[in-house]
């Protein structure tokens, strides 16, 4: 009976202890303003993260344009950590960022968002009065339906010569061409200054004043990736890519002397015996590029306008040996099977080319294969003293024939 009357007694002691704790709760909320939250406030529980962390762009939107502002703010208390990730490219990338002197606001370094990619956010912040909050957000960008990159020369890791000059050919039409051309670096190591110079709209290429010295290492930094390089036309590339400077070697051809001086490092290498374009299909003068290296390849007059009255080409050659292109429109150094070894050094016979004996199928032994096997993309091949005009500075990697200041002013950031 008396552990029964115990009982008892607990269970009404346990009552009546709800009932005060209701009537404090009671009191609790009637004493309390509306922005309490009743209950939760009574207790010190933090506000909805919505309501106290702003997150922009808002939650789970898509398409956002990459001008738009990123940014994590309360308006009170501070900020304890921010989290932010992109995904893109099937990779996920902490973003960097900074707060404010405050505390109050995080914003990325960089300014703009990437394009084609999935942002989350992770943010804690503690309000004026201690209580902490966590918020979780997402967001995805813009995904542009028309991309560009940049085709670009000499090759990552090459060995050039110094006459190399870095070109970017682009698949599209630039439009924003300042935009463009800052997110292309290029460096030299030993230091030089370099400068781009734009063809058109679809061509950019970069060299220093004089030729590179040799041993020279260049790198080229592409950040076109999300640049928008004509109206919702986005780059795609961020890549880096270096190349070396090789030993110094310009050649000259005197074209009313049918000879070609070689010099390596400055100092005469050898004269070599040529024929350059007959007097109706004259050689462009000016400095020109190797840009292309053939041991074997084919010539058809028909593809640089020299075509007959039925439309096939003056001349169709399957097996030219030891091709060296030195334009885009068709000027080449090559062997010479052909001809008889009485117009090397003698006349000019070619369709505009420069011509050097070689043997059917091409020879190490012939003054061609000699001089290829000499030879690098980037050496220059200067043409003197014939009765054409100069080639044209974007006809190839033609644009050693153009002053330095005339050069400078083919920049598009002013």
């Amino acid at each position: 009976m008396r552990h029964v009357q115990g009982r008892a007694r607990r269970a009404r002691a346990a009552l009546a202890a709800v009932a005060t704790w209701a009537g404090l709760l009671t009191g609790a909320t009637g004493c309390t303003s509306d922005d309490a939250g009743g209950i939760a406030g009574a207790f010190g529980a933090p506000p909805a993260p919505e309501d106290f962390i702003q997150v922009s762009p808002d939650d789970g939107s898509r398409g956002v344009r990459p001008g738009k502002k990123l940014r994590v703010h309360v308006p009170d208390g501070r900020l304890e950590s921010v989290k932010v990730v992109r995904s893109q490219d099937a990779q996920e990338s902490r973003v960097p960022g900074h707060l404010s002197a405050d505390g109050l606001s995080w914003e990325p370094d960089e300014k703009r968002l990437a394009l084609a990619a999935k942002y989350t956010i992770d943010a804690v912040a503690v309000d004026g009065d201690g209580r902490r909050s966590a918020r979780h957000t997402t967001f995805t960008t813009y995904v542009p339906e028309e991309r560009f990159i940049g085709y670009v020369s000499p090759e990552h890791r090459a060995t050039v010569g110094t006459g190399m000059i870095v070109s970017l050919e682009f698949n599209r039409e630039i439009a924003h061409r300042a935009a463009v051309e800052r997110a292309v670096k290029v460096t030299a190591r030993p230091a030089v200054e370099i400068r781009p110079h734009w063809f058109g709209r679809s061509r950019l290429d970069f060299r220093p004043e004089h030729y590179w010295k040799p041993g020279t290492q260049v790198t080229v930094a592409l950040r076109l990736r999300d640049v928008e390089g004509a109206p919702g036309v986005y780059g795609l590339q961020h890549k880096t890519f270096s190349f070396t400077v090789g030993r110094s070697q310009v050649s000259v051809v005197d074209a009313a002397r049918h000879t070609m001086e070689v010099r390596r490092d400055g100092e005469p290498l050898a004269t070599v015996p040529i024929t350059a374009g007959a007097p109706k299909t004259t050689t462009y003068n000016g400095k020109m590029v190797v840009t292309e290296m053939l041991e074997v390849t084919r010539m058809n007059g028909a593809t640089v306008g020299f075509k007959k009255r039925n439309g096939k080409g003056e001349y169709d050659i399957p097996d030219v040996p030891h091709a060296m292109r030195l334009t885009d429109s068709g000027t080449f150094l090559h062997g010479n099977y052909w001809a008889h070894h009485t117009v090397f050094g003698r006349t000019n016979v070619s369709h505009g080319c420069v011509g050097l004996r070689d043997v059917k199928g091409g020879g190490s032994h012939t003054p061609a294969g000699w001089f290829f096997d000499r030879s690098l993309i980037g050496d220059v091949v200067e043409v003197v003293h014939s009765n054409d005009k100069k080639v044209a500075p974007d006809n190839g990697l033609g644009g050693w024939n153009m002053s330095w200041n005339a050069w400078k002013t083919g920049s598009a950031v002013k």
